[in-house]
């Protein structure tokens, strides 16, 4: 509860919250001069709000020589630690760790449960984002791409798409895994239910969908990154 609070004194500042959804949405490390330039504030003023930011865990910092000669710079970028915020205080993550780590111990038959689960929840999130009485037949390409965008966005996932010219492939990044903590200590179990939970928001919005994972955090990397073949 005292770190809910103390995050929330740091948001209260408008300037500083936008800083934090820049840096959410840039998916890289950004210096003290980039920030000061992108909302037009003095060097000074930026490294507070960052400094802030990293006080509550938020952001990490580290210095690093970027290559151009000069004094290293210090580099800012997201903290792997799990924002949450809720009032009441109510703690849905350890919710789901109890739940994820009990379905897992039961067996095969847990991990097949948590297949069909992570599914039916993609799709009822795509379901909670499509307009009141419309029909996904009715749809365009681009406004099933906006769908998955918000409903990814607001999922936590800080998601990044793209596609081929032809619209039959959507590429995407996740650079915000909501099970990261879980995953790392059964990273099969795990990874299989959020791929079942995308695949769910796929299967939603196309005719057919065939999500291929590419990478994955557990595997060292920045971010979890599938091709999807789809048919509209």
């Amino acid at each position: 509860m005292e770190q809910t609070l103390k995050i929330t004194n740091v948001l209260s500042d408008p300037t500083r919250y936008y800083i934090y959804q820049y840096i959410t949405k840039r998916h890289d490390e950004v210096t003290v001069q980039e920030i000061a330039d992108s909302f037009t504030i003095h060097p000074n003023v930026a490294r507070l709000h960052l400094s802030k930011l990293e006080d509550v865990n938020m952001l990490t910092s580290e210095t690093k020589k970027t290559g151009k000669g000069g004094r290293p710079s210090r580099l800012y970028r997201l903290s792997d630690d799990v924002i949450q915020l809720h009032f009441p205080y109510r703690d849905y993550q350890l919710l789901a760790k109890i739940a994820i780590e009990s379905m897992l111990t039961i067996g095969e038959e847990g991990k097949k449960a948590l297949f069909q689960t992570g599914k039916k929840f993609g799709h009822e999130l795509v379901e909670q984002h499509l307009s009141s009485g419309s029909q996904v037949a009715g749809l365009t390409f681009e406004q099933k791409l906006g769908i998955l965008k918000e409903a990814a966005s607001i999922a936590g996932l800080y998601p990044e798409f793209d596609t081929n010219e032809e619209q039959t492939i959507i590429y995407f990044q996740i650079f915000n895994c909501p099970f990261k903590e879980i995953a790392f200590k059964d990273a099969e179990a795990v990874c299989d239910m959020h791929h079942a939970f995308l695949y769910g928001m796929f299967q939603s919005l196309f005719e057919s969908a065939e999500l291929v994972e590419k990478e994955t955090m557990t595997a060292g990397c920045i971010s979890c990154s599938y091709q999807a073949f789809v048919t509209k």
